[in-house]
């Protein structure tokens, strides 16, 4: 018997539809020859390269997801002891306000200006217990039920924030000017 080459000895060419030459170890035409002489590519792997390569991507994007929820959380506590801070300054600022509205007014007014310290106050401390997750569902029940409001309130909060944005550039522009 005459000694057979395997197909994996031989160089894979291109097989061309409708090719009629004789392939180069059978003398057969390629729709002659058997299967498996015919050397073929070697199987891909259905993407499994690719798809560790995605579930990596997908795990460092849920990473860092994490990570800048749990920054913002930090920023949005901070953000939050700040505001409490500042309620109860104000609140402070009203009350004793009010021994003078009492003086100058009347002490029917001094009353008000008290309530209204009080209710700011009541506020801060209702605002300092509550976790910033509890915080933010609020606002979105808020904003569901009174988006009319919710739009209005966040307006007025983009107005004076560009006011105070506005001076503190003027102001700065004025000391580089002097």
């Amino acid at each position: 018997m005459a000694d057979k080459k395997t197909p994996e000895a031989i160089p894979a060419e291109p097989i061309k539809a409708g090719a009629t030459s004789k392939t180069p170890e059978t003398g057969a035409t390629p729709s002659e020859t058997p299967a498996d002489t015919l050397v073929a590519e070697p199987p891909v792997k259905d993407g499994a390269g690719k798809r560790s390569a995605a579930d990596n991507i997908k795990k460092e994007a849920s990473k860092l997801g994490n990570q800048a929820a749990d920054r913002a959380r930090g920023f949005a506590d901070e953000g939050k002891q700040r505001a409490t801070g500042a309620l109860d300054e104000f609140a402070k600022l009203m009350t004793d306000a009010a021994g003078d509205v009492d003086e100058r007014i009347g002490p029917e007014y001094g009353k008000y200006a008290r309530s209204a310290a009080e209710g700011i106050s009541g506020f801060s401390e209702s605002l300092r217990g509550k976790e910033i997750d509890d915080l933010i569902a609020e606002a979105g029940e808020f904003v569901k039920k009174s988006p009319a409001i919710a739009v209005g309130t966040a307006a007025a909060l983009g107005f004076v924030f560009a006011r105070l944005l506005k001076s503190g550039i003027d102001a700065v522009s004025e000391t580089d000017e002097a």
